[in-house]
């Protein structure tokens, strides 16, 4: 007797092992299919697929830092393309509320993004994602002996400004007024780049530009910090825009702008935190 009753002991053993280990088996399966679930479920709640074209108005002096994001942005994202405008804010302004397409603008100045917004042309509450400070740019080597702000106002100086509707032109007038000079220049430039394009080719020789264009000219011109400059600093604001024909894409692009990845970008070409 005592022999049947252990291999019935040892009978019901082995099914219980195995009932444990069915029951093992299926939490195993029940947890990996939750978590396949889970991760579709995550997956699908995620940002949709962006494609297709993102069109960006901005500044002529974000022109380095935004192709180098703009192709960033198209490497994250298989399918986009980042075509940019870039040139005065102003004009650039004028442009959207006059109704070209485009999904983002990015300005150097609140006062130019005041043209769109006060048209409610703007999705999205502007933001402010860099500032930038004056810089003067002079012929390489600095042959006039340019120190200061108020050695622009020499006598036989070819000094270019910006034209004062675009915002390097109006912090340039304000550093200006601040050291109480007067300056005449030879000719007012509708963008930065156009003003530091004249010393780069040598038709004049001095420019009031950004620290960030000084940055991105490299050898071509070299850079005369002056203090008034402290007084003069522009925000930049950036928005996704009413009619955004890809606004989704859009809102993506801002995102890296303002993700610390698009900030180092900006920092190292000059431009100063927000």
């Amino acid at each position: 007797m005592t022999r049947p009753a252990r291999r019935t002991r040892r009978t019901l053993q082995i099914a219980g092992a195995g009932v444990a280990a069915l029951l093992a088996l299926s939490a195993c399966s029940s947890g990996s299919d939750s978590d396949s679930a889970a991760k579709s479920d995550s997956s699908t709640s995620a940002s949709p697929k962006l494609s297709g074209t993102v069109t960006v108005f901005a500044a002529a002096s974000l022109k380095e830092s935004f192709t180098a994001l703009g192709e960033q942005f198209e490497k994250e994202h298989p399918g986009t393309k980042v075509t940019f405008n870039f040139g005065g804010s102003d004009t650039l302004a004028a442009s959207i509320t006059g109704g070209a397409p485009a999904d983002v603008f990015a300005a150097a100045s609140p006062k130019t993004m005041a043209i769109v917004t006060d048209k409610n042309d703007a999705a999205t509450t502007p933001a402010t994602f860099v500032r930038n400070q004056l810089e003067i740019a002079t012929l390489p080597g600095n042959p006039d002996k340019v120190a200061s702000l108020k050695d622009l106002t020499k006598s036989g100086l070819k000094v270019v400004l910006c034209d004062k509707t675009v915002p390097c032109g109006a912090a340039a007038q304000k550093a200006l007024d601040a050291a109480k000079l007067k300056l005449t220049p030879v000719s007012y430039e509708q963008d930065v780049k156009s003003a530091l394009t004249k010393v780069e080719l040598k038709e004049a020789d001095a420019a009031v530009v950004y620290k960030t264009d000084v940055h991105a000219a490299g050898d071509k011109v070299e850079g005369v910090e002056f203090p008034e400059s402290a007084g003069a600093v522009n925000d930049y604001p950036i928005a996704l825009l009413k009619d955004a024909p890809n606004a989704e894409a859009g809102k993506a692009f801002i995102a890296l702008v303002q993700s610390a990845e698009g900030q180092k970008v900006l920092s190292e070409a000059g431009f100063l935190k927000p």
